[in-house]
């Protein structure tokens, strides 16, 4: 089975397992253990509660009929939480394993994320923290120091796991409770929410014991975020995007239907701070229903050619007034196996701009199947005779 089956089979099933949970009971602002039964958890997919060394535990990721891989979820069902503390202690053996937590939910597709990757123990991509948009996940987006740590694990044995969240901001530790692992800054909007766990099993499963949230208004964040290179001038921070249509469409097509583009309605959008903006903010994506229209005018004083640099996940198509100037594609394994999709500025194209206003449209295609990223990006080396 390959690893892209698998990659679908946990995004699947991930996303669906998320609800949110209202209740008239608040949480508890104490250190006790939340035990894993029915009335604190909704138990989703491979989840089992087992008795491990004489302790209560979550095991997640139990594979059922015979299947190849496990995934499951427990979602907690008290009432919801917005900044505090919660903690728990996991343990994985030397495995294909993932593992984490979320919080903040809002539906199905709209949450904070934090996740172990047990097979990459002391690699740059241990763990991560990423935001899921309306169904789609980021970790091809938000990699690198400010969303992962070289963590070396524990292998079959309990490591203790802390997330202090306050406002925009977490500090996140793992084993040592002295000082954080890392620390991040959040990228969704500060919102009230609900707390799920969550493991997958490729390799072997993983188990939770002694989770405890403490909601409080004030936590004290100790760690610094590694602060994000900032765009550079001449970036695009602002792009017009369509509503979704069938990528499909576009085969065949040579020029730039500006039928389809005047039929479907756009809004702006705006970049992060590092100049790259996260379409899946806007919308999600379905079959028939995976590209956007990115967009921008560009002024330019007389007739001249421009270089311009972009990065997208996963698939791109670029026009200049109309003509098509690139077509290519960015998607995990693209380049060689070992290429995740991360975004980058990987490609280039000289844009024979005419005086006056030229549209550049991008057309941005995110796979159905493994949404594990969907963004664009651009720059101009040089904006000298132009603006946008």
């Amino acid at each position: 089975m390959s690893l892209n089956f698998l990659k679908t089979a946990v995004a699947i099933s991930f996303i669906g397992g998320f609800q949110v949970f209202a209740t008239s009971g608040a949480i508890a602002q104490n250190t006790d253990s939340v035990p894993f039964v029915e009335e604190n958890w909704m138990f989703i997919g491979g989840a089992e509660v087992v008795d491990l060394d004489g302790q209560q535990a979550l095991q997640l990721g139990v594979k059922q009929d015979g299947a190849p891989f496990g995934f499951g979820s427990a979602q907690l069902k008290r009432a919801p939480f917005t900044n505090g503390i919660i903690e728990y202690d996991i343990m994985f053996g030397q495995t294909r394993t993932f593992a984490g937590v979320s919080f903040r939910t809002q539906d199905a597709g709209n949450f904070e994320n934090f996740y172990m990757r047990a097979h990459q123990s002391g690699n740059p991509d241990a763990n991560q923290y990423m935001p899921n948009y309306n169904g789609i996940q980021s970790w091809q987006l938000y990699y690198g120091e400010q969303y992962t740590a070289p963590t070396n694990y524990l292998f079959d044995e309990w490591m203790s796991v802390k997330l202090v969240i306050s406002g925009n901001l977490a500090d996140i530790y793992i084993g040592d409770m002295s000082e954080p692992e890392f620390s991040v800054e959040l990228k969704r909007e500060e919102q009230t929410g609900g707390i799920g766990l969550w493991g997958f099993d490729i390799g072997g499963p993983v188990w939770f014991t002694n989770f405890k949230v403490t909601p409080m208004d004030s936590v004290e964040i100790v760690g610094t975020p590694v602060m994000e290179q900032p765009a550079s001038e001449g970036t695009v921070m602002t792009w017009q995007v369509s509503n979704t249509f069938d990528g499909a469409s576009l085969l065949g097509n040579d020029m730039l239907p500006m039928d389809m583009v005047s039929s479907l309605s756009f809004q702006a959008l705006d970049a992060d701070v590092t100049g790259m903006t996260n379409l899946a903010k806007l919308q999600g994506v379905a079959p028939g229903q995976d590209t956007v229209f990115a967009k921008v005018i560009i002024n330019s004083q007389s007739d001249q050619t421009k270089q311009f640099q972009f990065g997208f996940s996963d698939v791109a198509k670029v026009y200049l007034n109309g003509q098509p100037l690139f077509n290519g594609g960015d998607g995990e394994r693209s380049r060689d196996y070992r290429f995740l999709g991360t975004v980058g500025y990987y490609d280039t194209v000289f844009l024979p701009l005419k005086s006056g206003e030229n549209e550049l449209v991008i057309a941005v295609s995110e796979s159905v199947a493994l949404t594990n990223g969907w963004a664009i990006q651009g720059r101009f080396i040089d904006m000298s005779g132009i603006d946008f």
